[in-house]
């Protein structure tokens, strides 16, 4: 940073943005070009996470000749001037304006289908800060057709333009309802869903962002759960990333919302997961909760009807898992049809014979929680509480130094009192 200062503060800023305008010149050289590369690199280095320098390089009028040099013949030029617009455009909403009112985004938006990585992913990376914090811009970029070029991006081989534009995903997923269903049906839930099993941890993060954000939609809930994406969201709340952990049960928590999607989360043994799971932040804690919650809410009618199919016709093990998430999720008027009348109470007791003490633990748990909520339905309730003692003495044993035992002194005031009458009050 001191020397970002000590460059700018000696007047560097207007000789590079000259330099940048050398694009204009009837005849340039090889050397010129990478002149004018260097200089757009320079900027960006300059401006690099230094919020005055970067309003500077707008006054110096460094802003325009970069938006030209996005459809300059070199690559390499390309690619820099969109590097310098990406640097700029980071949380300052001056230079943003300015570079859309440039009329970037058509060439931009050309930019992202480019088979050169280096410059799709400089120009997602562009519309990404441009877009962030700024709603306006995210319904220009929108309008100018980002979308679909978007969602291309997701197939990328360069893992961080597939990054970016999962993010950016999200970023338009935020709170435009018709824009999460648009993106789903352009073609992004199977693509992000597959990122769910890259080794890069940034790259699960931001698909795990995005689909949380698209999970806020009814039917997008269930096409996420029906393209395979409820069992890898699962194991990524075993994640020692706190990002990527609570990403993932946000996620979890949108598809929990859809009735459709429940049985399914039991059958995976999701219910298990979410309760054995270690949490590193409160809020993914606190998320979990409000998941098991949800799931909780939705067993009933026709939800809690397919999960009783389960239990007679389902492999053993998914029915000691339907078993074991109803004994903690089923309302206690549902207890005598479950584990009585459809035999879940002989699957959790087959538990305990388990040569896995995972499972005899699962089910001793269980078990225990069964109990307990039966105990709430019992007539045999304990006892009410005794009434409260009341003592009747007679005026003559108030303040009556021959019948009483203790006189206190309270303000100038003498009070006695005899002793039975402390103990049988408790004072």
């Amino acid at each position: 940073p001191e020397h970002q200062q000590l460059i700018v503060d000696s007047g560097a800023l207007s000789h590079l943005v000259n330099l940048l305008r050398r694009h204009k010149d009837s005849s340039i050289s090889r050397a010129v070009i990478s002149v004018i590369r260097r200089a757009a690199d320079a900027l960006t280095n300059l401006a690099h996470e230094n919020s005055s320098i970067k309003t500077r390089v707008r006054m110096e009028g460094g802003i325009p000749p970069l938006v030209e040099l996005l459809e300059f013949t070199d690559t390499k030029v390309q690619r820099a001037a969109a590097g310098a617009l990406r640097t700029l455009a980071f949380k300052n909403d001056e230079n943003k304006n300015q570079i859309v009112e440039c009329n970037a985004l058509p060439t931009l938006i050309l930019m992202l289908r480019s088979e050169d990585a280096a410059i799709h992913y400089e120009a997602v990376g562009v519309i990404g800060n441009l877009v962030h914090s700024s709603p306006n811009i995210k319904k220009e970029v929108l309008a100018a057709g980002a979308l679909q070029p978007v969602i291309g991006l997701l197939n990328s081989c360069c893992s961080e333009s597939q990054r970016e534009a999962a993010l950016l995903l999200g970023q338009f997923a935020a709170t435009d309802s018709d824009c999460k269903v648009h993106i789903v049906q352009r073609g992004a839930v199977r693509p992000l869903i597959e990122m769910l099993h890259s080794p890069d941890v940034q790259l699960k993060e931001m698909s795990t962002f995005a689909l949380g954000r698209l999970a806020q939609d009814t039917h997008n809930q269930a096409g996420i759960a029906h393209s395979g994406g409820l069992v890898p969201l699962l194991k990524l709340l075993d994640s020692k990333n706190g990002s990527l952990q609570h990403n993932a049960a946000f996620a979890l928590y949108g598809l929990a919302d859809n009735e459709d999607n429940v049985s399914d989360f039991i059958r995976v043994g999701g219910v298990q997961r979410l309760q054995d799971g270690e949490f590193i932040v409160q809020a993914t804690k606190d998320c979990v909760a409000k998941t098991l919650k949800r799931l909780e809410e939705k067993i009933h009618g026709r939800v809690l009807n397919h999960l009783l199919y389960l239990m007679r016709v389902a492999e053993k093990p998914v029915q000691r898992r339907v078993a074991l998430a109803l004994a903690y999720l089923c309302s206690p008027d549902d207890q005598r049809t479950i584990f009585i009348d459809n035999n879940g109470l002989e699957l959790l007791l087959g538990l305990l014979g388990s040569t896995s003490t995972k499972q005899q633990l699962d089910g001793a748990v269980a078990l225990y929680k069964l109990s307990n909520k039966a105990m709430t339905l019992s007539p045999m309730d304990a006892a009410p509480p005794s009434p409260t003692p009341q003592v009747y003495l007679g005026e003559q044993y108030v303040n009556n130094a021959t019948l009483s035992d203790v006189t206190f002194l309270v303000e100038g005031y003498t009070i006695c009192l005899p002793i039975v009458l402390m103990l049988a009050t408790g004072k």
